[in-house]
């Protein structure tokens, strides 16, 4: 039982098919103690269903977007967790139109929001956790993709927001790190999750990855769990500003 005595946040848990889904399930396999957030009443049904199949009663709302959200979020999340081993953000957002069109259309609102959601609310979040991090030190954990690196037909503004992400990741680990707190990123392969379904072309990519990756596969979601798992628990403590693929190799090949 890795993460016995462990406990933690995952923010994002979309549905049982999603990539924070995956990695809740590996936590509590290995006994974490888990809380979880939604944004509204529509998602929390969900959300809730979830939690109570990983043995936590604990969520919290919250909007990402607002600070004040953000701020309450962790004060309540302290009443119930004097600490945090870990937090998972898995939050990234885009408006539709955004992803269907050519990026040079991408409007200047469109971009903000992108942004907000898919970058700002990681740094807005590490800096209510570190508080309840720095007693023992933690890891904060994050979701990217390669579209962050090159260009991924249908991606657009989302790849931006993505490398602002990744760029987030290594400078509040240089932030972090004194009070022995990890951030770090895992960059899946195509996972026919909700959020990939936005992504115009998207089954194409799902077809074309087994032809390149050298495992000569799509990755498996509970592969990307078990990758959370990792740089979740105390195996991982001496990386952090790093960027984990999970990928099957894809992001190697050049041709």
């Amino acid at each position: 039982m890795l993460m016995q005595g462990k406990q933690g946040l995952i923010c994002g848990v979309a549905n049982k098919r999603s990539i924070a889904h995956a990695i809740a399930k590996s936590l509590h396999r290995e006994g974490a103690k888990l809380a979880f957030t939604y944004q509204g009443e529509r998602l929390k049904k969900n959300v809730e269903e979830i939690a109570s199949e990983l043995g936590s009663s604990l969520l919290y709302n919250c909007d990402v977007s607002k600070d004040e959200d953000i701020k309450k979020l962790f004060e309540d999340v302290k009443k119930d967790m004097p600490y945090l081993d870990f937090l998972v953000h898995a939050i990234a957002f885009a408006n539709k139109e955004d992803l269907e069109k050519n990026f040079h259309t991408t409007t200047r609102d469109g971009f903000k929001l992108a942004h907000d959601i898919s970058a700002y609310s990681l740094i807005g979040m590490a800096r209510e956790a570190m508080p309840l991090m720095q007693e023992k030190g933690g890891a904060i954990v994050t979701l990217t993709y390669y579209g962050s690196e090159k260009v991924v037909p249908g991606y657009n503004v989302m790849g931006v927001a993505k490398a602002s992400l990744e760029a987030s990741v290594r400078y509040l680990a240089a932030d972090l790190g004194a009070s022995n707190i990890r951030v770090n990123a895992i960059s899946a392969g195509p996972i026919n999750t909700l959020a990939a379904r936005g992504i115009s072309g998207f089954t194409k990519i799902l077809e074309i990855t087994p032809q390149k990756a050298p495992l000569r596969r799509n990755v498996e979601v509970d592969e990307v769990g078990d990758a959370g798992l990792f740089m979740c628990s105390p195996w991982s403590r001496g990386i952090t500003g790093e960027v984990l693929y999970v990928d099957c190799g894809y992001n190697i090949v050049g041709m």
